[in-house]
């Protein structure tokens, strides 16, 4: 019997920006603006990479150079959109099965030359199993911290 399906996470910010650099600072800067209270590994944060690429691991790095995945670059289509593989499963654990993987897009959306609508979308949260939901409830508390911290960091990156 096929899962039912859960609600996306949605969360929009807009920021001071043109397109490109509010791409370019989402992924290539991915380190400098993600918070340090949103990782899973076991020693203290150092900080989380996003490799623009499709394929590209998406992980973070602990200060003893220990490295957590938490998935994978499914799309990379710079300035507009990339879409992020989410392996980390309810207890925060990862799984290398993409049958079990959700989705992660952002769409970086021009609103003029120098403001940006970003768009995410936390999509096929069911395909985390039996805990999916609350997966789904933790991921729709820490999105919005999330990208209000890269609009802080866009603002103060003028």
């Amino acid at each position: 019997m096929p899962e039912a399906t859960l609600a996306p996470v949605e969360k929009t910010v807009t920021v001071n920006a043109p397109q490109e650099k509010a791409f370019r600072i989402f992924t290539e800067f991915f380190g400098g603006w993600w918070p340090s209270t949103h990782h899973i590994g076991k020693h203290p944060f150092e900080t989380a990479i996003l490799e623009g690429r499709e394929g590209g691991r998406w992980y973070e790095r602990m200060t003893n150079g220990e490295e957590c995945d938490w998935g994978h670059v499914k799309v990379w289509e710079p300035p507009q959109r990339v879409v992020l593989a989410w392996h980390l499963q309810p207890g925060w654990g990862y799984d290398p099965d993409p049958e079990k993987a959700s989705e992660v897009e952002v769409r970086f959306v021009p609103e003029s030359a120098t403001v940006t609508r970003v768009e995410l979308e936390h999509r096929k949260i069911e395909r985390h199993g039996d805990l999916a939901a609350k997966l789904r409830e933790g991921v729709s508390g820490g999105w919005p911290h999330v990208m209000d911290a890269y609009a802080k960091f866009v603002e103060e990156s003028k």
